[in-house]
């Protein structure tokens, strides 16, 4: 049996909506903060491997990539540092995706030099050691096939970095925008002609902002598809394997998605957050990126509590791919019930969670 993900129908505010409902739930968003978000619009905002660092861009003035630190996991933001002149041109530059090495930032930029209105491009580094600027070679486009005579933006690199997911209007897609995907046999090949992710993706409208989990089994983006509370919102679509096709795209519900609009979207290398932009209430400017924990269901089942009840559960299931104990590694599992989910079972234990009423 292949691990799947319960499709539920939720009307909220009269819009019937298909979401994501079963072996992980999101949070309540929260804003990053002003150290994070200004009076202006912040977007595409990226995590380091180590959780340490966060690259996002700022639209104005002219569009900036921007990176802030932080000490530890549980401490909070400093300030923001502009990456400099090396990488950051006196035209857009925004869309920061970091390779799991921290050696590489793949772009978006419209800087003279490129194929069309917008290039994908990427600048390297020696260390990943942690410096606010000035430590990143001058940006490299990557040429054809990968950009063409249209837009070409927001990338997302695969954690072993040989698929590469971006936006583009080029020709022999479904809509307006739609989302592609280029791979490459190693990381020192070259990367082959991109390929449309099809109608399970894409539609008639626009999809963008794409972002594959660190397993390659998830990818969440964005699309102004009609169905949804607002004007763009996020979505989210699996495969069983990363040789595996993509399955059906499903909202995630009105937890994460508003009545305002939502883009940018990105998820951390662990899986354990979704990062966001949108211009919703309580923030700083007119767009800010939030963030929305993503959490596996740990109370098996479904008393209230994590204990040894749960815990024996995962026992009874061990070595099989029952959907309703592989909540490890990621929140939504890697296809097997084993000391993974164990793990992160003990992590909750006798933690409450009281019915929703």
């Amino acid at each position: 049996m292949k691990k799947t993900i319960t499709l539920i129908l939720i009307v909220a505010l009269g819009v019937a909506v298909q979401v994501a409902n079963a072996d992980f739930s999101f949070g309540e968003p929260t804003n990053l903060g002003p150290e994070i978000n200004g009076p202006g619009e912040e977007a595409g905002a990226c995590l380091s491997p180590d959780g340490l660092a966060l690259y996002f861009h700022c639209e104005e003035p002219d569009g900036e990539i921007r990176v802030a630190q932080r000490t530890s996991l549980n401490d909070q933001w400093g300030p923001t540092f502009n990456l400099g002149p090396t990488v950051n041109s006196s035209n857009y530059d925004g869309g920061p995706c970091l390779s799991t090495d921290g050696l590489r930032l793949y772009f978006f930029s419209t800087r003279p030099g490129g194929f069309g209105a917008g290039d994908l491009w990427v600048t390297t580094r020696q260390t990943s050691e942690r410096m606010p600027e000035g430590y990143w070679d001058t940006p490299v486009n990557l040429g054809a096939p990968v950009n063409s005579a249209s837009d070409d933006y927001a990338p997302s690199l695969s954690a072993d970095g040989l698929e590469l997911y971006f936006t583009s209007d080029r020709s022999g897609g479904y809509g307006n925008w739609d989302l592609w995907v280029t791979t490459r046999a190693t990381v020192d090949d070259n990367w082959d002609t991109p390929v449309n992710l099809g109608q399970t993706i894409n539609t008639s409208a626009q999809e963008s902002w794409p972002s594959i989990s660190a397993d390659g089994l998830l990818l969440f983006f964005a699309s102004n598809r009609s169905g949804g509370l607002g004007s763009w919102e996020l979505y989210m679509a699996r495969r069983a394997t990363t040789k595996d096709p993509w399955g059906p795209s499903m909202n995630l519900g009105p937890v994460v998605n508003s009545t305002t609009w939502e883009a940018g979207v990105k998820v951390s290398p662990d899986g354990s957050m979704l990062y966001f932009n949108s211009p919703r209430p309580g923030g700083f400017g007119a767009s800010d990126i939030w963030q929305a924990p993503i959490m596996p269901v740990v109370d098996l089942n479904a008393d209230g509590i994590v204990d040894s009840a749960d815990m024996c559960i995962i026992v009874d299931h061990w070595g099989t791919d029952d959907p309703l104990c592989d909540i490890g590694p990621m929140p939504w599992g890697d296809g097997i019930v084993d000391v993974q989910d164990l793990i992160v079972l003990a992590e909750h234990l006798f933690e409450e969670f009281p019915p929703v009423e």
